[in-house]
C-alpha cells in the first residue's frame, strides 16, 4: 500500500485549493493509497467547527470529518 501526505496551508475559502485537496484525498480513498492530511498555517481553519460557509461553498470542516470517518489521519 502506498502512502501520501497532503499538506493544506491555505485558508478554507477564498480559493479552491483547500477544497480541491480534500476532494483529492477523498478520491484517493477509492485506490490502494493510505492518506494523511497535514493542516499548516491558514490550513488549520479548514477543520474549524462552526464555520461561516460562504454561499455556494462546501463546509470544509464537514468534509474533514467525513474523511476522518473514512480512515484519513489529520495532523496540525
Amino acid at each position: 500500500m502506498d502512502k501520501l501526505t497532503i499538506v493544506i496551508q491555505d485558508a478554507p475559502y477564498g480559493s479552491e485549493k483547500a477544497y480541491n485537496a480534500l476532494r483529492y484525498a477523498s478520491a484517493l480513498l477509492t485506490t490502494d493509497v493510505s492518506v494523511n492530511l497535514f493542516l499548516l498555517a491558514d490550513g488549520v481553519g479548514v477543520a474549524k467547527d462552526h464555520q461561516e460557509t460562504p454561499t455556494g461553498c462546501y463546509n470544509t470542516a464537514d468534509m474533514v470529518r467525513q474523511l476522518i470517518a473514512r480512515g484519513i489521519k489529520v495532523k496540525t
